[in-house]
């Protein structure tokens, strides 16, 4: 469990993919709300019931195939609706075929219950998150901003020393740098950002030290 300001956050990091999902709730609250959940998704499920916390919704940074693989697992379980950009709708409802080119065993996701769209604010589980469109690793990507927590969910837009693939089908690098520069580098510099694979990192520490963003920020390249 780690601690993200007004926010409990617990981390589920899967094997293979080693991709970050995320549980969070108000400290002590009675809800809570699951981000990309992944190959860890019944564990996820375990500790809801454990903590006798019900689930609010599940929302996608993106449909990639590593974020999304335990969706079906976890609503089938606690009933949650589930909320998406409609751009991943291409990825997500093929799934499946994702999962065969890299040898999983999948179970094909729900229908999204809720679209999301830049801009929007959701208030789940006592938590308001602001929806930032966030294209470039895929053309419905999002960042889920937290402002009063100071925290941001960046799915695989950036990591820690890095940024996301733009090599995928539906990728673009030139708009991977453009939602790095108007839609994390925007966020006060203490923000804490929760990626989708590594550590959790901030904008500041980004800003300074990523290879991939100062010499190309200091020259107007993104």
């Amino acid at each position: 469990m780690t601690s993200g300001g007004a926010l409990e956050i617990r981390v589920f990091t899967a094997a293979g993919f080693g991709e970050n999902a995320y549980l969070v709730r108000r400290p002590g609250g009675g809800a809570a709300v699951a981000i990309d959940p992944g190959g860890e998704a019944q564990a996820m499920a375990d500790a809801l019931d454990a903590e006798g916390v019900r689930l609010e919704a599940v929302l996608l940074t993106h449909a990639h195939v590593d974020h999304i693989e335990g969706v079906a697992a976890l609503v089938r379980r606690t009933g949650a609706p589930i909320y998406m950009h409609p751009a991943d709708r291409p990825w997500y409802d093929r799934a499946a075929d994702q999962a065969v080119y890299f040898g999983l065993r999948f179970e094909a996701p729900p229908p999204i219950d809720h679209e999301l769209s830049d801009g929007q604010t959701l208030e789940l589980a006592g938590i308001r998150f602001e929806v930032r469109h966030a294209p470039g690793h895929s053309p419905g990507h999002v960042i889920l901003y937290v402002a009063d927590a100071g925290v941001a969910f960046v799915g695989d837009v950036v990591f820690q020393g890095s940024i996301g693939r733009s090599d995928l089908p539906g990728g673009d690098f030139q708009e991977l740098m453009r939602s790095i520069r108007e839609r994390v580098l925007t966020l006060p510099d203490d923000t804490k950002l929760y990626p989708g694979h590594g550590p959790a990192t901030t904008v500041g520490h980004e800003r300074v030290s990523n290879p991939f963003l100062a010499g190309s920020l200091r020259s107007g390249f993104a």
